[in-house]
């Protein structure tokens, strides 16, 4: 099966790399307007899959990642539309320039062919997969899992009959039914048939993938996500920003799950800290500095300070200095995303420059990392590897370079 699936996806990327922009576009928004129209469909199989989540015990973050609604399904098709909406990256030319004997030598921007997509259970991202593949010209091989299958089989239904109503290829999206671990094994040693593979779920997947793969490899991290609050802190701010990246969305990898603070403003700080997070239940785990501060936290362990959550849990560090907090965040983030709280320019700049992530904030939550709040319309996953691409990948990210030369006649002497 996975051999047929591949020859397919060969056999149709020329054709799917030279489709205009406004052929792209046609499939998007029409994709979009049947996921709509179809969102009751959607909904039924997306209740299948909880009620099997739910009766294998699923954690209620994930369930909540696992769970479409009405509104969701108007995310999903309003992601195709601003994908449709952005600027086709496809065929610019860069850096042309004219040797001496007459060659004009430049670079295009091509597709990267054929993308696999490993995935775990966000039905969403299905959908934005596919938008972003489709819109920068390439192929994509899906293979969610089994928490969603029934979810994204039929996105993948909706969105390859919306393509063949505007007679546009349907094997652009392909999608490999079997859930079986030796399924996902075998897929990723198909080098042969595909270009690169992107992992997105959780750190035993990516690692995994990144381990056994023979495909080329593009790491979506998890999210292990700091705050600092400094010594110049606006208090008020900082709660603002502290409860907004915890618990506007527990399990998302943009969520805060670590909080580094200022011992010079601990003792007026974490007492307001407490009062906010107890109104959402958020579990406090601190060293013990923190803990003779409030006395009722639970006693981090040397685990808590690396550890993604994805629940109402936050880790908290007391620090003397400023290169005290930069070198824990260093040393047990994800190189996801990082933020600091501060009122005072010198301490943002240094952040900026010291702190080793792919997104880095100032005043404002890490919750921002994602790729519609960065313009992109939606996002294939946050990268946070530095070969290729970093942070939110859209549709550049999905592309490569290649090499233009226009000659008449030249021969090498």
């Amino acid at each position: 099966m996975l051999q047929e699936l591949g020859i397919r996806a060969k056999a149709i990327e020329l054709q799917v790399a030279l489709l205009n922009c406004e052929e792209k576009n046609r499939g998007l928004c029409s994709a979009a307007a049947a996921l709509l129209e179809q969102a009751e469909e959607i909904l039924k199989a997306n209740q299948i899959d909880l009620e099997k989540a739910k009766e294998n015990g699923m954690r209620p973050a994930l369930l909540d990642r696992l769970t479409l609604s009405k509104e969701r399904i108007k995310g999903m098709a309003e992601g195709l539309r601003q994908v449709a909406d952005l600027e086709d990256p496809i065929g610019e030319v860069t850096g042309m320039k004219l040797r001496p004997n007459g060659l004009r030598i430049g670079q295009r921007r091509v597709p990267l062919g054929v993308i696999g997509i490993i995935y775990e259970a966000r039905p969403n991202v299905t959908a934005d997969a596919f938008a972003l593949c489709f819109k920068s010209g390439n192929v994509c091989i899906l293979k969610g899992g089994s928490d969603a299958i029934y979810s994204n089989q039929k996105i993948v239904a909706i969105i390859r009959e919306a393509l063949k109503k505007e007679q546009l290829p349907e094997d652009a999206l392909l999608f490999i039914d079997d859930t079986n671990r030796k399924t996902t094994q075998e897929f990723m040693k198909m080098n042969s048939y595909v270009d690169v593979l992107i992992p997105r779920g959780s750190a035993g997947l990516i690692q995994t993938v990144v381990e056994q793969s023979t495909i080329p490899v593009i790491e979506t991290g998890t999210g292990n996500c700091h705050i600092f609050v400094e010594d110049s802190a606006d208090f008020e701010m900082a709660l603002e920003i502290i409860d907004n990246a915890k618990t506007q969305r527990i399990g998302v990898c943009n969520t805060c799950e670590s909080l580094v603070v200022s011992a010079k403003i601990a003792d007026e700080f974490l007492p307001l800290l407490k009062e906010r997070l107890d109104q959402k239940q958020v579990e406090i785990r601190g060293d013990e500095r923190a803990r003779k501060i409030l006395p009722s936290i639970t006693a981090a362990t040397q685990e808590d300070w690396g550890m993604e959550y994805l629940d109402y849990i936050l880790s908290l560090k007391i620090v003397d200095s400023f290169e005290e907090a930069v070198l824990h965040i260093n040393r047990y983030h994800t190189k996801h995303s990082d933020a600091i709280i501060t009122q005072d320019y010198r301490c943002a700049e240094r952040f900026l420059n010291e702190i080793d992530s792919a997104a880095v904030y100032i005043n404002a939550s890490t919750r921002f990392t994602d790729g519609v709040e960065f313009g992109f319309g939606a996002e294939i996953g946050i990268s946070t590897q530095k070969l290729h691409a970093r942070g939110p990948m859209g549709l550049k990210e999905l592309t490569t370079l290649k090499y233009v030369i226009y000659g008449n006649g030249q021969i090498r002497k």
